[in-house]
């Protein structure tokens, strides 16, 4: 979990707390069932709701109460489950967060659908700012969406490819995932009326930040424990993601072993779990389960000197810190 660190865990606690309240407030039965159903179900799946509470710390730390910024912190958890729905319909994917998929609990007509009035009332959230606000949060939400998607889009061609590197890698999980914790930030700032510079800084950090996160993300997707981690072990090696365990092996490899992973990354296997196996056990071999780490203390480090020069409150600077900290500690 990403605030096993105590003192993370009691500070990020209240906003937690303060977001679920107005998330329960919000997420009223409405007409149709059937479209907003499923969309009430995945909203309530639990999660460590990381991009609402850091909206929520980006506002305090430049002066304003959180929770001024709820709205947007609303806005971007919606958004994030959209995602994360049409994700998994893309994946074929049975499980998210330990529950059964949105798509495979109904269907996937309806999980489409859903998904899209997720992203519209995303939106529709920021309309309750005064207008030189909401046009301020409307750029950077539309050019992080934006940039989710061509994440997304790179994420897929990544599987049909097997000339992707680890530069092609790293700038699709910045685009997929560390612009939308950047964002996050930023937009609780733009709520506190923060600078551009001291946005773009709190920005900054937000990347660093998210890019540890991913890359820890997929340390424990083949290295995890199930129970704790809410997905399935080794879905990333099933679904033949080119992540950085798979490319890091790559570049280590002899050529036979390079062969052998390509080809079962390049072939259907009628045996998932013998398939996890063989990959997981090449990744040791060749030690990138241990060089992924050292790659998140680096984007770790860095999030650290980031947030070394910003200047903002001391306590929501703390929280950053330790949410930096505990983020060897996370096991789901």
């Amino acid at each position: 979990m990403l605030f096993l660190h105590k003192l993370s865990f009691v500070n990020t606690n209240y906003y937690k707390a303060l977001f679920l309240d107005f998330l329960q407030q919000k997420i009223t039965t409405r007409e149709p069932e059937n479209l907003y159903k499923p969309v009430r179900y995945i909203l309530q799946l639990g999660g460590k709701r990381l991009r609402p509470i850091l909206a929520l710390i980006g506002a305090e730390a430049f002066g304003e109460n959180p929770k001024k910024a709820l709205d947007v912190a609303l806005a971007i958890e919606v958004f994030h489950n959209f995602t994360l729905l049409h994700d998994d319909i893309m994946d074929e994917a049975p499980i998210r967060r330990g529950q059964t998929t949105v798509h495979e609990k109904w269907d996937v007509k309806t999980g489409i659908l859903s998904g899209d009035v997720m992203l519209i009332n995303s939106y529709q959230y920021l309309e309750n700012y005064k207008p030189k606000i909401f046009k301020k949060l409307s750029k950077v939400f539309t050019k992080t969406a934006t940039e989710v998607c061509e994440g997304q889009q790179y994420d897929m061609d990544f599987e049909t490819r097997n000339d992707v590197s680890l530069d092609d890698y790293l700038k699709m999980i910045e685009y997929k995932t560390s612009v939308l914790v950047a964002a996050s930030l930023q937009m609780g700032a733009i709520v506190a009326n923060a600078s551009n510079e001291k946005q773009k800084n709190i920005y900054d950090f937000g990347i660093a930040l998210g890019m540890a996160f991913q890359l820890q993300d997929d340390y424990l997707d083949s290295f995890g424990d199930a129970a704790t981690f809410g997905k399935q072990i080794g879905g990333d090696i099933l679904e033949n993601k080119k992540t950085w365990l798979y490319l890091k092996t790559l570049e280590s490899a002899t050529e036979t072993d390079k062969e052998f992973l390509q080809n079962i990354f390049n072939h259907k296997s009628e045996n998932d779990s013998v398939k996890i196996e063989k990959v997981k056990n090449l990744y040791e071999k060749y030690k990138v389960d241990r060089l992924i780490k050292e790659q998140i203390k680096l984007y770790s480090t860095k999030a650290l000197k980031e947030l070394k020069d910003l200047k903002i409150n001391e306590k929501p600077k703390i929280i950053l810190k330790d949410l930096v900290l505990s983020l060897e500690k996370r096991k789901r």
